[in-house]
């Protein structure tokens, strides 16, 4: 059983929170069902009023997502609610802690805890310098900033967090006049002195104040964007992943405001407020509740620029690196609809999905692409039976589909992809999937299509669209072509079938399930292409690559021949065509490299 603060705190860092079950609200711990709904200022001001109450009383834990039942006049931990990370927004929670606690609390951390259906967030206030007294503007419960001529003092007390009364702080007051061993007027003048003496001419905080190690670093930075219109800071400065962060209010009043940035390795950056919530906003998608920009990064300056530079509020896009989506660009679109794209990159990591749709299958040879949609909310997407028929009347005028029309067409036959059929693959509210068989004469399967696109799953996050190109059976194909000619496929084949895949993977069938236009990533999207020998020998041994396609053309292999090759292209699914023809032959001769092909180049494909 729990006991005390470390106690819970192991546990919500071991993901465990529904061990804070059956303890009782104390000095130290305060549950909350719902999260605070900050768009409401009563709600903001009940945030710094529970947060500043802690960090007078010795520290403590604030756990949002466990409901509490009434236990002999006390409040126990009952059951665990649950809390969805995308109605939370943590910058917003950070930021208001930051502005409204006078001095801002030290070490404040929130984080989550739980798997996805018991999933929690907990905002832990460590003890803070003895002798600071935290303090917040005096609720209103009114929109607009608050006033700063006002003071409040909120205390912990036991279970309950409750106001000093105007009579309690007078008493403080008094105290401190008194240990002051001067006069009332005198103790109050020397005081404001002081106060004038540590801020400075404005009666806000210092640039840098808050991060002494970096305080002259970021006063310098703000020295040289001065002219852009930075005002005094509205808050104290912090440290969030690898940049240190300020926000500055705009020199004239009534404009947004700006963000400081300082990313070590990077010219500094002032970013426009509305700017920088879009950025905030785009990572909150991200899924497990994890930082927004640990996810997308921070700006990065155009290429050639040392010098300190500005986002303003009227910037369309701006380059993003550093977080855990890699290198990506934020770009406004004329509706004034923000989207995040990765820039282009290659790597040989598969997903989880890679092998999705081909248990059971044993084809001679497979090229495959499939696309990895990450989209954020997808719990109302389905197929439904409109787009479902819409997609079964374009399959057979789909890419793929010519793809496969083209490899016996430049053999002499016209074997068209024109029929297909639902399944294998499991047809549903949640996926859909067909097939399009060019049987040779004994009606044995010789050339196969297929498509399949599935919506998350309890095992898979993400939204799979696929489309292969199967031969079989040469010998069945052979027979359909007739006599003389060679089933192996040229290198320039396999490239027209791969991108054909791929555009239908990544355009046709995301449209199943809707406008993808209109949905926004949790992490980057990836397309794999695989080219592969599944159908073992009579020795039970794979056959290589070379049997099926003509590899010449990218030079010996000094790792010897494969049975499999696979490459993995990070990008937007969505491109002109002849971007999707320069990224498949760069991507290829990636792969061929990282395969043993070390004489490959793009000007070879």
């Amino acid at each position: 059983m729990l006991s005390d603060l470390k106690s819970v705190l192991d546990a919500l860092d071991a993901h465990q929170p529904d061990g804070l079950l059956g303890l009782r609200e104390t000095q130290w711990i305060d549950a909350k069902s719902h999260p605070y709904q900050l768009a409401d200022p009563k709600a903001a001001e009940e945030l710094t009023k529970d947060v500043s109450a802690f960090a007078n009383g010795g520290g403590g834990v604030i756990v949002i997502g466990i409901a509490t039942r009434p236990e002999h006049d006390e409040e126990v931990l009952d059951h665990i609610v649950a809390t969805d990370p995308a109605t939370v927004n943590v910058d917003q929670i950070r930021k208001l802690i930051r502005q409204r606690i006078t001095p801002a609390p030290r070490g404040v951390r929130i984080g989550w805890s739980g798997a996805d259906d018991e999933r929690v967030l907990y905002i832990d206030i460590p003890a803070q310098s003895a002798g600071t007294l935290f303090v917040v503007p005096a609720p209103v419960g009114k929109l607009g900033a608050p006033r700063p001529d006002t003071v409040a003092v909120p205390m912990r007390d036991g279970d309950s967090t409750h106001w000093l009364s105007r009579a309690e702080i007078q008493q403080l007051l008094s105290a401190g006049v008194r240990a002051s061993g001067m006069p009332t007027a005198q103790a109050l003048a020397e005081l404001v002195r002081q106060a004038v003496s540590e801020t400075g001419p404005g009666s806000g905080p210092r640039v840098g104040q808050g991060l002494p190690d970096r305080e002259r670093e970021m006063r310098a930075a703000y020295e040289q964007l001065a002219d852009a219109g930075l005002g005094e800071p509205a808050g104290e400065a912090w440290v969030q992943g690898a940049a240190a962060l300020q926000d500055l209010r705009h020199e004239v009043d009534g404009e947004p405001g700006w963000v400081l940035c300082l990313v070590a390795g990077r010219p500094p950056v002032a970013v426009a407020e509305p700017v920088w919530q879009e950025i905030v906003e785009t990572g909150r998608r991200a899924p497990d509740g994890q930082d927004p920009l640990a996810a997308v990064g921070f700006p990065h300056p155009p290429a050639g620029t040392d010098a300190s530079w500005v986002i303003p509020a009227d910037a369309r896009s701006v380059d993003l690196d550093g977080g855990s989506w890699g290198p990506g660009r934020l770009t406004c679109s004329g509706r004034g609809v923000w989207r995040w794209h990765p820039h282009p990159r290659f790597s040989l990591n598969q997903g989880r999905s890679a092998s999705i749709g081909a248990a059971g299958q044993t084809p001679a040879l497979r090229l495959r692409a499939l696309v990895n949609l990450p989209w954020a909310g997808t719990s109302t997407l389905e197929v439904s039976r409109a787009r479902r028929a819409l997609l079964e009347q374009q399959l057979p005028y789909s890419a793929v589909a010519g793809a496969v029309t083209m490899l016996s067409r430049r053999r002499g036959v016209e074997l068209p992809a024109a029929r297909w059929e639902r399944g294998p693959f499991g047809n549903s509210g949640r996926s859909a999937g067909y097939t399009c068989t060019i049987a040779g004469p004994d009606g044995a399967p010789a050339v196969k299509a297929s498509v399949l696109l599935a919506l998350p799953t309890a095992m898979e996050s993400t939204v799979v669209a696929c489309a292969d190109v199967l031969i079989e059976n040469p010998e069945a194909w052979a027979a359909a072509l007739g006599p003389d000619w060679d089933t192996q496929l040229g290198l320039d084949e396999v490239q027209a079938v791969l991108l054909a895949a791929w555009e239908t993977a990544s355009e046709l069938l995301p449209d199943v399930v809707g406008d993808p236009a209109g949905l926004s990533w949790a992490a980057p999207p990836t397309a794999e292409l695989r080219m592969s020998c599944e159908q073992p020998a009579d020795n039970g041994v794979l056959p290589v690559l070379d049997t099926f396609l003509d590899l010449a053309p990218l030079g010996t292999n000094d790792s010897g021949p494969r049975s499999q090759m696979a490459v993995t292209i990070t990008a937007a699914p969505a491109m002109v065509r002849a971007e999707r023809q320069r990224l498949l032959r760069e991507a290829l001769a990636h792969m061929a490299n990282a395969f043993g092909y070390v004489d490959a180049e793009v000007d070879l494909l």
